[in-house]
């Protein structure tokens, strides 16, 4: 029989997380779709793979047996899916939006003309996947905004922060203010990203700045810039990185400066240091020091130094 990896990414992650909420959660899939997918798997196979209850997802002696092998089975896919872009000359570069990639088509451009042998792709994810294509193994590194759920996983370059702000309907009474105090916005009807998003749907919502005293009030959920522009232009608020300003533009949407906010961080993200990637280390080097203007590489997150950098 023929299985898809992407069912056995998701069977990997419900089995060591023990729950269908942390595994959709990690993986950035609604725990509907998630289960579905579980029982997918199990049918194709003719077995039961858990015994769920109330308290999580226990393994039967089948799936005990079955998760034993799928950790080989995925490395072996991946580094097959890695080697075949190493023959190829391709590595992909997942982002979320323009605000956060920044410099790095110049970066690109200026690495094919050192490297034309070697073609970089794009490739733009929705804010339904805050890893930009990583946890589900899309990409070879992506430019995300931090924290999103599952980045202890990789190696985290940061790059830079810039501030956040808010995004209002143009006739909201705010918007005639040059700058907005974040506690004004505490009673709003703000748009947000899936639940299954997590710590990074929280951050959009200025979770860590309300201190409990103003629970958020959800007005619209969206994955998507022009729907998230569009939830906003309808009576919603957005917190947004104020490259939003320049890059998301609507006549009847406006952008306004919040104080009491932390900045959004940018960083670059990859799967853990692997032998014989060269050519990805020269990428994410060029990527940084455009990026980050030459910042000192013990701004990674999770890594050793690697040999030559210091």
């Amino acid at each position: 029989m023929d299985v898809d990896t992407r069912l056995l990414r998701y069977f990997a992650a419900v089995s060591e997380e023990g729950s269908l909420t942390g595994a959709a959660r990690r993986l950035f899939v609604s725990q509907p779709a998630l289960t579905k997918q579980i029982r997918r798997l199990e049918d194709d196979l003719g077995v039961r793979l858990f015994v769920r209850s109330r308290s999580g997802m226990a393994l039967t002696e089948a799936g005990r047996e079955f998760a034993s092998r799928v950790p080989a089975l995925l490395e072996g896919w991946d580094e097959a899916v890695r080697a075949t872009g190493r023959a190829a000359r391709v590595l992909r570069l997942g982002f979320l939006d323009a605000g956060a990639v920044g410099a790095v088509p110049e970066v690109i451009a200026e690495f094919r003309r050192a490297r034309p042998e070697w073609r970089v792709e794009l490739r733009q994810f929705d804010w339904s996947d805050p890893s930009a294509g990583l946890a589900r193994g899309e990409v070879d590194a992506a430019v995300v905004r931090l924290p999103f759920p599952g980045q202890e996983s990789f190696t985290i370059r940061e790059l830079f922060a810039e501030e956040r702000g808010v995004l209002l309907p143009v006739r909201h009474p705010l918007a005639a203010r040059a700058t907005v105090d974040f506690h004004e916005l505490g009673d709003e009807p703000f748009v947000a990203a899936g639940s299954e998003t997590g710590a990074w749907r929280g951050h959009w919502l200025g979770a860590e700045e309300r201190d409990g005293e103003h629970p958020v009030r959800i007005g619209a959920v969206t994955s998507r810039p022009d729907e998230w522009l569009g939830a906003v232009a309808g009576g919603c608020v957005a917190l947004a990185p104020a490259s939003a300003a320049r890059f998301h533009t609507r006549p009847d949407v406006v952008y306004r400066p919040v104080r009491g906010l932390s900045p959004s961080r940018v960083g670059l993200a990859r799967p853990r240091r692997r032998n014989g990637e060269a050519v990805m280390d020269e990428l994410v080097r060029a990527v940084s020091r455009r990026l980050s203007g030459g910042a000192s590489a013990r701004a990674e997150v999770g890594v050793e130094p690697r040999a030559g950098e210091g």
